[in-house]
């Protein structure tokens, strides 16, 4: 689909209103330990603009809100970022190199996210096993999680998403789950046997695409019944070469798939 400009590793994918997709990438072939930017393609993967080139240590998540406002995790950096669509910088979460008090914002955030009140949600999964929740103008509210297996806990919350109902989407990754809270952190359910959960994303028809480290994308109900998935690995086109890491759904129903483990791996299916 894309060709990207430079060797890299697509961290994450997200599309705005517009149709333009934002793709946030890292340096290869050290994608942990060096910079990186955001590359905004137009539908067919034509490249119309780059931005954030030496503002990054290691871009992990991005999420696109309702009015095309860009959130991006700096895993590294201990930082959550909001963005115009122009790329104008307006608000950072934590402080840029200094990972937070244990429990508190951030230790290598991963991804965030808006619910439909327009608060904020972070999965905090590198360093610390934690979710928190902010107000839309940045101020903290609660935090849940903890190392361990029960309801609750976390290994490597990779991924929070909330549906229109507010409720709380965690992919806790290393213990290849889903697990379904309240916006207060309050344990709802899980979903057993996710292989590897690294991104997850609710489509326009509310099915929930994740993007799974190990057995490539699964499509499933918000009641956890899973519909559908493939997973080809190969050099060919659909076939993934790396590992599915970030996923989106644009509103005609495309999915847009970023792989790490890879070098310039992005692609793009289209609905049919």
């Amino acid at each position: 689909w894309a060709k990207l400009p430079k060797q890299c590793v697509a961290s994450d994918v997200a599309v705005d209103s517009k149709g333009r997709a934002y793709v946030a990438i890292r340096e290869w072939p050290y994608p942990e330990v060096t910079g990186g930017a955001v590359l905004v393609f137009d539908r067919d993967g034509k490249l119309l603009e780059t931005w954030g080139e030496d503002l990054y240590t290691t871009p992990h998540g991005i999420w696109i809100g309702p009015d095309d406002e860009i959130f991006m995790t700096d895993s590294a950096d201990h930082t959550v970022r909001k963005y115009a669509p122009s790329g104008e910088l307006l608000m950072t979460l934590g402080v840029r190199g200094r990972p937070g008090a244990p429990g508190a914002p951030f230790n290598r955030p991963t991804r965030a996210v808006l619910s439909s009140s327009g608060e904020i949600f972070v999965g905090d999964g590198y360093g610390q096993n934690r979710v928190h929740r902010f107000t839309a103008k940045g101020e903290h509210i609660t935090s849940w999680g903890e190392d361990g297996t029960g309801p609750g806990q976390f290994d490597l919350p990779h991924d929070v998403t909330v549906d229109a109902d507010d409720n709380v989407y965690v992919m806790d990754r290393e213990n290849n789950r889903c697990q379904v809270f309240d916006v207060n952190g309050a344990f709802i359910k899980e979903w057993p046997g996710v292989p590897g959960p690294n991104d997850a994303v609710i489509a326009d028809d509310g099915l929930l695409h994740i993007a799974t480290g190990h057995e490539g994308i699964h499509v499933m109900t918000l009641d956890g019944e899973l519909v559908g998935k493939w997973n080809q690995h190969g050099e060919g086109p659909g076939q993934f070469r790396g590992y599915p890491h970030g996923i989106w759904v644009d509103s005609a129903g495309d999915v847009y798939v970023a792989e790490v483990g890879a070098e310039n791996a992005v692609q793009k299916f289209a609905r049919v």
